[in-house]
């Protein structure tokens, strides 16, 4: 380890020791990369995504707090509509109207359970092939969930959910703005379902603990539930916290991504909702924003990509509503939300590393035609994030 390094820890670990901790150092010194050792990275995503407060003092118990109530949430939402399914219909009395399975009412508890498979089976499509290019979603966490996994009783998983039910997943795929595929072409395609190694009883997949997350987040926001391309959101948060050296971190990873993730959500989901689309807030209004960007700072490119009638939502809807996660390799990924968390604007900063990933690219842009260009930008070429991101930093720095 270099001194450099050493030194760059010791900053950190200075600024973390604070009883309050000062936001803006700590902004800084992430904005450059937080170091993996001794889960910097963990605690100062947790800090920057407003889930632990500023004063140190109080961090044991909003941890202990929030911890319980998503307990709450898997009890409410995953373990009780287990229990209540294998109630309803046991006996020839308990059979009524109200709890029919083929009660109209969409109110009726049967609808309720009916409505959530259909989320369900579109988030367990969309987790069994999170980041196929490494192995850790397909292995056995060592914190399973035991709640739900408790051996006394035979809860309801949310696997044993999905393979018992019949519904058929084309009649639930939701995708935005008409994209059929939001994965990268360097993608390896997705196992099936029944290439994946079966785990024995009492264990679970990290891609199983990511599921859960994303049906709870669904289940409490109604007016969003899921959309395809949270599961790319929720995958780095996720790995990040599930493989920090420290064990009290591991194990309470799922609660902790759970609240980090909620929290994002809420500072990009206008980027998921359709009829948003048009307004300022809207994806589409940052997509163009990418191109006045463009046109400020590289007139003669932003002119060539018009002539070639190249628009932004052909490559940009991607970057800008996975946050990058599908256009590098996921430690590339990683570093670059670093920076994105630190920036107090951190959504206008990722318009300018869009900006300065087109910028980078210029001269094979202004020579290749409309295929090629098109190959370029829903694959990027570069693989180097610090050269990107140094790129951002100075279109940040001349406006």
């Amino acid at each position: 380890m270099s001194s450099l390094h050493k030194s760059r820890i010791a900053d950190f670990q200075d600024v973390l020791k604070e009883p309050t901790i000062a936001l803006e150092k700590l902004r800084e010194l992430s904005f450059s990369g937080i170091p993996c050792e001794g889960g910097l990275r963990c605690l100062c995503w947790k800090i920057l995504l407003n889930y632990l407060p500023l004063e140190r003092a109080s961090w044991t118990s909003i941890l202990a707090k929030q911890r319980e109530l998503y307990s709450q949430f898997l009890r409410e939402m995953i373990i009780q509509p287990g229990i209540a399914k294998a109630n309803m219909g046991v006996s020839r009395e308990d059979v009524t109207f109200e709890d029919h399975p083929l009660n109209p009412n969409p109110d009726s508890r049967w609808n309720t359970y009916f409505r959530d498979n259909e989320v369900l089976l579109q988030i367990d499509k969309d987790v069994r092939r999170l980041c196929p290019d490494i192995s850790f979603f397909q292995r056995a966490t060592e914190y399973p969930c035991l709640l739900i996994l408790d051996p006394q009783n035979e809860f309801e998983t949310l696997r044993k959910r999905v393979e018992q039910t019949t519904l058929k997943s084309q009649t639930v795929a939701r995708n935005r703005s008409g994209v059929t595929n939001m994965s990268s072409p360097q993608k390896n395609p997705a196992p099936s379902m029944n290439e994946y190694v079966v785990l024995p009883n009492g264990c679970e997949a990290h891609w199983e603990v990511v599921e859960r997350i994303l049906f709870i987040y669904a289940k409490l926001n109604p007016g969003i539930a899921y959309v395809q391309g949270m599961n790319e959101i929720v995958g780095p948060l996720y790995y990040t916290f599930a493989t920090d050296p420290s064990s009290e971190w591991r194990e309470h990873a799922e609660a902790d991504t759970f609240f980090c993730f909620t929290n994002l959500m809420a500072e990009i989901r206008d980027n998921f909702i359709k009829s948003l689309d048009d307004s300022q807030c809207g994806i589409t209004y940052k997509m163009e924003k990418v191109y006045s960007t463009l046109k400020d700072k590289d007139v003669e490119l932003y002119l060539k990509l018009q002539e070639q009638n190249i628009k932004p939502q052909f490559f940009a809807f991607r970057w800008l509503t996975l946050l990058l996660s599908q256009e590098f390799v996921l430690p590339d990924v990683i570093r670059i939300w670093d920076s994105l968390f630190a920036d107090s604007n951190r959504f206008d900063f990722l318009l300018l590393v869009c900006c300065a990933m087109l910028i980078l690219i210029r001269e094979q842009l202004l020579e290749g035609d409309f295929t090629v260009n098109m190959r370029l930008l829903q694959d990027y070429p570069i693989t180097d994030v610090c050269q990107v991101l140094q790129k951002a930093k100075e279109l940040q720095d001349s406006q």
